[in-house]
């Protein structure tokens, strides 16, 4: 693992779109894995003002979001087709018909992960993918527990998921409690993986993920096992590690 060390939010997600953006200047056709939440919006918004200033073309770049929740059509503004579609793909030149996300909406969702997981292997996998990290070491909706061979399936959100979700939806009731996300083995098989991780609510896992074993019960814990992963974190997170490995 690579670690790079930046000041704040704002940096983390200047230097995040610095690399990204120099990833699909050197490969125009890059297959790029993306994630939502709060993490990602600023590296999105940094995209988009490259975009617009340098005129950076994603007219080739295909995408793959790693998760949706069960029940909510691209339609609705919880979905994560709604967010992907706001926070970047409507402001950028990407083609949407390159854009791929589970469809949480689908009628048969067992079918729905298998069809997922055959589109990514079909296209030739993921070429860059940005994760984030939840405070129980979720990656993408991969609970802890998960075998590490999971491919697309189907999750059951954890109440501690479902309350960080919240925040994003008027009513608690109206928080998903299940969602399709991207397996472990799926997210593994990337070739290059950039981990954002900001604030000091994430100091704990990243210190685990950082210092402790590898094991299913902290998901994020097997990307020790991949060879090219860059963390970008700041210094609130980064705060009480034994050890921080500087760019």
């Amino acid at each position: 693992m690579k670690m790079i060390e930046v000041k704040d939010y704002q940096q983390m997600s200047q230097k995040a779109a610095e690399l990204i953006v120099e990833k699909v200047r050197k490969n125009p056709a890059i297959h790029l894995g993306l994630a939502t939440g709060g993490t990602p919006i600023g590296t999105y918004a940094n995209l988009i003002e490259d975009h617009r200033k340098n005129g950076t073309s994603y007219q080739k770049v295909i995408t793959f979001n790693l998760d949706e929740y069960i029940g909510l059509s691209g339609n609705n503004q919880n979905s994560y087709r709604y967010y992907m579609d706001k926070q970047l793909f409507n402001h950028i030149d990407i083609q949407k018909s390159n854009t791929h996300i589970p469809h949480g909406d689908a009628l048969d969702t067992e079918k729905e992960c298998l069809r997922y997981d055959q589109l990514i292997e079909g296209a030739g996998g993921v070429d860059l993918q940005i994760l984030g990290i939840g405070s129980n070491g979720h990656i993408g909706f991969n609970e802890p527990g998960t075998p590490f061979e999971s491919t697309t399936h189907i999750v059951q959100l954890t109440p501690s998921t479902i309350m960080a979700n919240a925040r994003y939806f008027e009513k608690m009731e109206e928080v998903p409690t299940k969602a399709i996300t991207m397996g472990i083995s799926t997210i593994m098989k990337s070739k290059e993986i950039l981990l954002l991780v900001s604030g000091k609510a994430k100091k704990v896992a990243l210190k685990r993920l950082l210092e402790g074993e590898i094991t299913e019960n902290f998901p994020a814990s097997v990307l020790k096992k991949h060879p090219y992963v860059t963390i970008i974190a700041d210094e609130a997170a980064i705060a009480d590690l034994r050890f921080a490995v500087m760019d």
